[in-house]
Parts: structure tokens; sequence; C-alpha cells
């Protein structure tokens, strides 16, 4: 579109247009790379906010893995060595008494189902360990991908002052340095535009990952959140809640009908109680902590920021790229002819007479080369009486005619004569009108001035 309507013709006339269509086209880039900057800026705020609340989502989804392994061990740990000391007191304790000691195994078996059941949940140790190191290049990609960014706004804006101030000031320095940064922020825009449409097509993708054989169920229940599909977990969950339903009313037992006959076990049967209790709380803990929704619900967050957020945001950064890119190739197309435009002014100022008056270039070499000034006209006569002892005009004949006809004529054309305040002492004509006190000095000043003349100069 520049080539087509800046293009340059033969003649003289186009000089204008053509400088005006380069001076336009300058303009209308500039404005459409504020618009661009504009729209860049929000598609790099909204591209932040959607990484970040995936980053939430992940720290999220990490914290609750975390939190399950944490259970499932401290789980395991109750059922196993913090239980095992206890109850090989109270069998030495309970040793005469058969039942007891009968209701003690019942309550070893159950704890020890309970830990084979918490061996079999899957670990979430490594899967935690890649959110945590996903979540950290993320975060350290995002911080610079911002940053680089928000210095390639600052750069297009000025380029684009750059380049208004080359054309305004008329500069080929200014033109030349806006020519290679325009250069490479084209370069940087073409670039940021396929970096941002490749991001944009391959992050969907990555969302929807194909799980292993072994984790293909589990996976599929936290990302669709089915009710209808059950909890792979439900049948350890279900072995925890009655094995642990079995251990308490064995101990109860224990306490109501053991206690009295033996006092020594009472600080161990109420520490096997307590362990019972808080491995019912660890039990729901655990139980909402491995429900879907839970988990789902980062998923859901992850998607939304990327998504909708992140991927909003990056259509706006490939608009600007594709805007900003548009914008440079025309104004890198118009700085050439720019480039010519003033070449060709610089000759045509170049052709002007040294020696015009009118010519302010003249003038200026006459200001810096005081030996180049031209000689007072011999014809020019002083302002003043003083000065006509070294040249002296020739005789002119003075009358009163000129001043009349000048007065008639100013009354006779402008309705009122217009007067001057001060006479031109020295100069053979009159101005174009007097006032009647000016007139009166004027005659008397020129009749003097003629009888010195005829004095210094007889005939």
């Amino acid at each position: 579109i520049c080539l087509c309507c800046c293009k340059r013709d033969a003649e003289p006339e186009s000089k204008r247009p053509h400088s005006c269509c380069v001076t336009w086209t300058a303009v209308v880039a500039g404005l459409v790379c504020c618009a661009a900057v504009g729209a860049g800026f929000y598609g790099n705020s909204e591209t932040n906010d959607g990484v970040y609340q995936l980053l939430y989502a992940l720290d999220h989804a990490n914290q609750t893995l975390a939190g399950i392994d944490s259970l499932v061990a401290g789980s395991t740990l109750q059922m196993g060595a913090s239980l095992e000391q206890p109850l090989a007191r109270l069998n030495e304790i309970f040793a005469a008494r058969g039942d007891y000691v009968q209701s003690l195994k019942f309550v070893q078996q159950a704890a020890g189902n309970v830990a084979r059941q918490l061996a079999g949940l899957p670990a979430w140790r490594d899967v935690s360990a890649d959110l945590t190191a996903l979540a950290g290049s993320v975060g350290y990609a995002e911080y610079y991908r911002w940053l680089a960014y928000l210095l390639f706004f600052i750069l297009v804006l000025a380029v684009c002052l750059l380049a208004c101030l080359g054309l305004a000031k008329r500069s080929r320095c200014l033109l030349t340095t806006m020519l290679c940064c325009g250069l490479l922020t084209l370069i940087l825009g073409w670039a940021s535009a396929a970096a941002d449409t490749a991001a944009a097509v391959v992050t969907p993708g990555a969302l929807a990952p194909t799980p292993p054989l072994c984790f293909a169920e589990v996976v599929r229940y936290y990302l669709y959140c089915d009710q209808s599909r059950s909890n792979p977990f439900q049948q350890t969950l279900t072995v925890f809640q009655r094995s642990l339903t079995t251990m308490q009313m064995q101990i109860q037992g224990l306490v109501q009908f053991a206690l009295p006959l033996f006092p020594t076990a009472e600080k161990d049967l109420l520490g096997v109680q307590q362990l019972l209790n808080a491995s019912e709380t660890s039990l729901h803990q655990l139980t909402a902590m491995l429900d879907c929704r839970g988990l789902h619900k980062d998923y859901l967050d992850a998607l939304i920021g990327v998504c909708y957020d992140g991927l909003e945001g990056l259509l706006y950064l490939i608009l600007f790229s594709l805007l900003v890119a548009a914008s440079f190739s025309t104004i890198i197309c118009a700085t050439p002819r720019a480039w010519r435009h003033l070449a060709s002014r610089d000759r045509d100022y170049d052709d002007i007479d040294e020696d015009d008056p009118f010519n302010p270039q003249a003038r200026r070499i006459a200001a810096r080369n005081p030996a180049r000034r031209q000689l007072r006209s011999f014809c020019s006569y002083s302002s003043s009486l003083g000065s006509q002892s070294s040249l002296h005009p020739p005789a002119q004949t003075i009358s009163n005619a000129p001043v009349s006809e000048y007065m008639n004529q100013a009354v006779l054309f402008g309705g009122n004569p217009r007067y001057e305040n001060v006479p031109l002492i020295g100069r053979g004509s009159p101005p174009p009108t007097y006032s009647p006190s000016m007139r009166a000095t004027y005659l008397s000043v020129t009749d003097e001035h003629v009888r010195r003349h005829n004095t210094e100069f007889p005939a």
C-alpha cells in the first residue's frame, strides 16, 4: 500500500503530495503501533493472570498430594510401630487371661490388615516432585516472558518516537537509527507472533495427557470426576474403616472389663485408644483428600487459567505482533522515500542564489563570513544629518508637490490620511503622508538641507 500510494511521479508538482503521503503513512503507522502496544499490554496481563492461576492450581494440587502421602505414611506408622509396643506390654499383663489375649490378637490382625491396604495406595511423591518442578519452570519462564514483552513494548514506542522525530526534524541520523531498530523490531514481531501461535496450539494438547496404564483409572477418575464412577480407593478406605471400628470395639471392651482387674494396664489401654482415635481422624481427612472433587477443581482452575485467560492473552499478543510487523513494514518501506525526499529538498535548497538577500542560507553565510557582506550602496543615504560628512547625495529638486499629491491620494482612496510619526530626514522623497505638524517640520528641515548643500557644492 505504501509503495503504491506513495509512488513518485516525474513531474515537479508531485513533490508536495509525495512528502504528504510519506508523512501520513508514518503517522498512521505510528498510531497503529500505539494501538498495538495497548492490545499487547492487555494480552500480556491476561496471559500473566492465566499462568499464575495455573501455578496456583498446581500448588494447591501439590499440597493435596503431599497431604495424602503424609496421612498415609502417618497412618501406616500408627498401625505399625506405634501400636506394636503397647500391645506387647498388654500381652504380658493379660497373659493369665486367654480371652483378653485373644482380643489383643484381633487388634494386631486388624492393624496389620490396615497397614497392608495403605501400602497398596499409590505413592504421590514422584508426581508431587514433578508438579513442583513444573511449577518452578513455568513461573521462571513466565517472569522472563512478561519482562521481555514489557521491554518489547518500550522498544516499539521508542522506535515510533524516533520515526516521528526523524521526519519532523528531517534528521538523517535519526532516520538511520530508526531504520536499524525498525528492522530489529520487525524480526522480533514476527518471531513473537510465531512463538505465541505455537504456544496457543500446543497448550490445549498439553493439558490432556495420556496417563500410563497403571494409573489410567485413577487419572480418569480425577479428570472427569464422574459421580457414576466408583472411587478407585473405595475398597482400601472401607477396609480401613471396618478394621478401625473392630479395633476400637475390642479396646473399648478391654477398658470396660479388664481394667478393673488389671489396673496396671490403664496407661497402655488409654494410649491405644487415643492412637485409634487419631487414626480415625486421619481416615476422615484421607477420605476427603482422595475424593475427586478437590483435585478436579484444581484441574478445572488450571484449565480456566490457561484456556481462557492465557489463550485470550496469547491471541491479543498475536494481534499485537501482527500489527507491529505490518506497521514497521510500512515504516521501513516509507523511510527510503523520505530519505530521497530530504535529499531532493536539500538539493533544491542549495540551488538558490547565494547573493539573493531574501535567501535565509545566504544570510547565514554572510553572518558567518563578514568579509562577504555587501558594501553600502553609494546611492543610499544616512538616517541622520551628521553622517553626511563623507558622502553626499546628488542635489535633488525638492518640491512640495509630491507631499500634497501623496496626501491627496491618501484622502481620496483611504478616506482619512495615514500619517507618519517620524520624518525621514536625509531621504530624497517624502513618505506617503504626513500630519500637518510633521509636514511643516519636514519642509523646514529640507529647506535647511538644500541651502547647506548649495553652500558646500556651488554651481
